[in-house]
Order: structure tokens, then sequence, then C-alpha cells
């Protein structure tokens, strides 16, 4: 189980928003983390987490990870896309979406099953509030994160022979370069803002801290779960 000195943790999306938020608590905490993607913001400097350049789309990147790491601790499914100004209407930009955020999570959690079973490892997902509500913007985005919690269910039970546990956490308004776009429209911000009963905007931090709650010893009996963290926004 968990070793905070030698504890490995592989993010997809790692060097970016949400994912990156993760990688720094875990790294705060003693893990050594390995983070994927193809983009980084400058936090990622001096952290200590090892940036890998991949297109997480790419089954051969996993493939390679799996033989360069036989045991991980947790993998965090962190890697996002979502696209504007209806793009997600168009063929190509729904299927973008959709392979960068399902299947690409899926890849993952396939090709390093067994190297987090000799770990006893876990996996965290990231679904999204938008897993359960309807979006007239993104299409896409929302489908992919309601395939997000349904992957994350199944995984929960075919994995769990293998000892492995598999959860979620749906992430609501956080401040992150992802929701700039609805942070600066007054249009937009003040009614979400006067829906969530928190009544302020989450903080990465928040949610890099419930990530790794589910990938330590103390969430051991936990699998299957989807954990909003949203300040109340998806009960409101």
């Amino acid at each position: 189980m968990e070793n905070h000195n030698t504890s490995l943790a592989i993010i997809t999306g790692g060097g970016t928003g949400l994912g990156l938020a993760a990688g720094l608590e875990l790294r705060r905490r003693g893990w050594r983390v390995v983070a994927l993607g193809l983009d980084t913001e400058s936090e990622l400097e001096g952290s200590g987490i090892e940036f890998q350049n991949a297109d997480i789309t790419d089954a051969h990147v996993f493939e390679t990870l799996a033989r360069q790491h036989p045991r991980v601790d947790m993998l965090i499914n962190a890697a996002g896309v979502i696209l504007h100004d209806e793009r997600e209407f168009d063929m190509l930009g729904f299927r973008k979406v959709i392979d960068v955020n399902l299947l690409g999570t899926q890849l993952a959690c396939v090709a390093l099953r067994d190297s987090l079973a000799r770990a006893g490892g876990s996996i965290v997902n990231y679904a999204s509030m938008w897993s359960y509500f309807g979006s007239g913007r993104n299409p896409a985005y929302s489908a992919s994160k309601g395939a997000v919690v349904s992957l994350t269910r199944s995984l929960a039970v075919a994995f769990a022979k293998h000892g492995v546990r598999v959860n979620a956490v749906a992430p609501g308004w956080i401040e992150t370069r992802m929701s700039t776009n609805a942070f600066s429209d007054p249009e937009r911000a003040t009614p979400i803002l006067q829906r969530i009963p928190a009544a302020r905007w989450g903080k990465p931090v928040e949610v890099a801290k419930a990530v790794a709650f589910l990938g330590s010893a103390d969430a051991a009996y936990i699998t299957g779960v989807v954990l909003p963290v949203d300040g109340g926004y998806s009960v409101a």
C-alpha cells in the first residue's frame, strides 16, 4: 500500500490546471510524480514533477510507461480538453474531445492496471459537474465526462479482483484556465456564483486534496465513487 518515501503517481494532464494541482499536492506529501501531457504552466518549474511531453490518446505512450514503471501507486487521469465557439458540434471537434477525455482515460487505466495491481494502488479519474448536467455550449465535454463516470464504476468492478480501487472526483466551478471564459463574463459568472452554497469559486488545491484522499490508505474501502468537489453547486 502507501509508502510516502517511494509512492509513485502518474498524472495525465499533469502539466496544467487541476492535474498540476494534484501533482503539486502529492509532491508536498513526499510522492514521486510523473506527469504526461502536451502543455505546461509555470508552476511546474522547480516542483520536482517529472514531465513527459506525450499524446495521451496514443496507446504506445502507456505501453512504454507500463514497462518503465512496473509498480504504480496511483494513476490520476486529469487530461481534458474543451472546445468553444460551437466547435464541439462539428464531428471533428466532438471526436477530439471524446478521444482525449474518455479514450485517453480508458487507455491509461487498462495499460497501467498490472502496475497498479503490483502496488495495491488506485485510480482517480476526473469527472465533472457536467457529468450530470447537460451543456448547451459543450455537448462533447458533457458527454465525455458522463462517460467517465460510467467507466469509473465499470472499472471499479472489473479491477477489484486485481486489488485496484477506481474512483473519480467531479469538480465544480474551480479557478483554472479552463474556466476563464465563465469567470470573465459577468452575465455567466454572477448567476453561477449566486447558486453556489459556499458562495465562492473553488481552488485547485481543494480538488487536489480530495484526489490525494481517494488515493490514500484512508480510502482503502472506497471504490466506484464519484466525489463532487463543487461547494454544493450540484445540490443547490
